[in-house]
């Protein structure tokens, strides 16, 4: 089976864009340190803005974890597709369905090796 990899590089390259996007606006939302913050708000002594602000600090860093993971995934995928081996499972060695790979252009298993993946 002929893949398009031009389509998926397209489609790597436009997700990539996006992570990059969001990482940078996750960034620029928190420019200096949790304690900086918190420091700010412990000064105003209120207990529930150090909270909150800890609280959005902690989610914004697992946000910005997710999507530094994505992009690696992403520069995976990238090279695979240089590499000439993009589109077949890491486990099997199968080509991975045309749907999963539009579905998850950054998927590394098929179905199958997913589901015994996921499975345990």
């Amino acid at each position: 089976m002929t893949r398009d990899v031009t389509r998926f590089r397209g489609r790597l390259e436009q997700e990539r864009a996006r992570v990059l996007g969001a990482i940078e606006n996750l960034r620029e939302q928190h420019p200096g340190s949790l304690e900086d913050e918190v420091e700010e708000t412990r000064l105003d002594n209120h207990l529930a803005e150090t909270a909150s602000a800890t609280l959005d600090r902690e989610i914004d860093y697992s946000l910005e974890e997710n999507e530094v993971r994505m992009l690696a995934a992403i520069d995976a995928a990238l090279a695979r597709i240089e590499e000439a081996s993009y589109g077949r499972c890491e486990q099997c060695g199968k080509e991975i369905e045309e749907e999963r790979l539009e579905a998850i252009p950054w998927t590394t298993l098929c179905i199958d090796d997913k589901r015994k993946d996921e499975r345990g």
